[in-house]
């Protein structure tokens, strides 16, 4: 059952990566289809559930690594929880100030100053996400995660009424992000400066570690029978009903990370994951999960091995320049990659095989670490 178990939740993560790489490594998100690219500010789409499920499956994985913190005290555990955290919040931020220079339009190359630079994002959110569910969970058991998922689900919708409105500029979350971290540290790709992984918003996001935490719990000590998968699944379809409900007075927002947001993505999870125990180890097709195992078993480094390429290849000028606008700029490689071999497929097609491309490169790197038993732990 054990084998089964973390089969099951291998795959789950593995396909949540294999999608998260995709979304974010389109050749062109001008020309990308409506499901591969995020709400515009209230909505879902398909890629809006990619990173809550990222921190569900975190929560999933938690379930089995607190266990082996029991035997230990509370000053290791601490230890452990706090490097971790440390360590992933680190790196995201340093993916965010990679490769540390900007090339100029003449070609130059300029030190990117770290005051220009984001202090939070999609790892930093999962290290604080970790490190507050991880310590709920230590001192609190199981009945502090369900009073925490009650009270923050609550006092994070009071706050977000009670002093400020639902629009980009308007909501309080922005404006704590403006006072304590600055304009220049935030996001700035939704045309002002505010970041979708903010300060106020990281309390909601929590509650998908948790919940991750809690079905693990569930199906580690109820099995894998036809009962536990009836009951995930009446819990998510349960879930998705609050969350239509909950979004007539609070819209689902990914950006503000609404509590019908919370809803609808939890939801989903659990009525994804129970389909995936049920193929597996009911139907017993198992021939396609290798493929996504190599992802499940080396998650966060292939992520940031994609970010990285990414990074690079939009970052190296390929050598050619030609004039813009009247002025000189350079040609990144993913643009000539983009333009001179995917794009053939058409726009739309093209950016969504490229990131395919790039989803299989890094699943590449994955499967030769995992057949030279090489896992990369933080």
């Amino acid at each position: 059952m054990q084998q089964q178990r973390n089969l099951s939740l291998d795959v789950f993560r593995g396909m949540d990566v294999a999608l998260m790489i995709i979304v974010n490594s389109l050749g062109s998100f001008d020309t990308a289809w409506s499901p591969l690219l995020h709400a515009p500010w209230h909505g879902f789409s398909l890629t809006d559930l990619v990173f809550p499920t990222f921190l569900f499956v975190t929560g999933n994985a938690m379930y089995f690594s607190m266990q082996k913190y029991e035997a230990m005290g509370s000053a290791a555990v601490l230890t452990k929880i706090l490097k971790r955290t440390v360590i992933i919040f680190l790196i995201g931020f340093l993916m965010y100030w990679f490769p540390f220079f900007n090339i100029t339009e003449t070609g130059e190359y300029v030190f990117r100053p770290l005051s220009n630079t984001r202090i939070l994002g999609v790892l930093q959110r999962i290290a604080l996400c970790y490190a507050i569910a991880a310590i709920i969970i230590h001192y609190f058991k199981v009945k502090g995660a369900v009073w925490y998922i009650g009270i923050a689900l609550t006092f994070y919708t009071w706050v977000l009424w009670a002093f400020g409105d639902l629009t980009l500029e308007g909501n309080v979350g922005h404006k704590i992000d403006l006072m304590i971290l600055g304009a220049k540290h935030l996001y700035q790709g939704e045309g002002k400066p505010f970041d979708p992984e903010g300060i106020l918003s990281t309390i909601p996001s929590v509650v998908n570690v948790l919940a991750g935490y809690l079905t693990a719990r569930f199906i580690s000590r109820k099995g894998n029978g036809y009962e536990t998968i009836a009951r995930l699944m009446i819990a998510g379809a349960l879930l998705l009903l609050a969350a239509q409900w909950a979004d007539l007075f609070v819209p689902i927002s990914k950006k503000l990370w609404t509590i019908s947001y919370v809803f609808q993505t939890v939801g989903l999870d659990l009525l994804i994951l129970p389909i995936i125990i049920f193929v597996i180890e009911h139907v017993g097709q198992k021939r396609w999960t290798p493929f996504f195992e190599v992802f499940g078993k080396n998650t966060l480094f292939i992520y940031i091995l994609s970010e990285v390429l990414v990074i690079m290849m939009y970052w190296i000028p390929r050598g050619a320049y030609w004039p813009v606008a009247g002025k000189v700029q350079p040609e990144s490689v993913l643009s000539w990659i983009y333009d001179h071999i995917f794009r053939v497929t058409g726009d739309y097609t093209g950016s969504f095989l490229f990131g395919v491309w790039v989803m299989l490169t890094c699943w590449l790197v994955g499967y030769i670490l995992d057949k030279k038993k090489i896992y990369i732990k933080v």
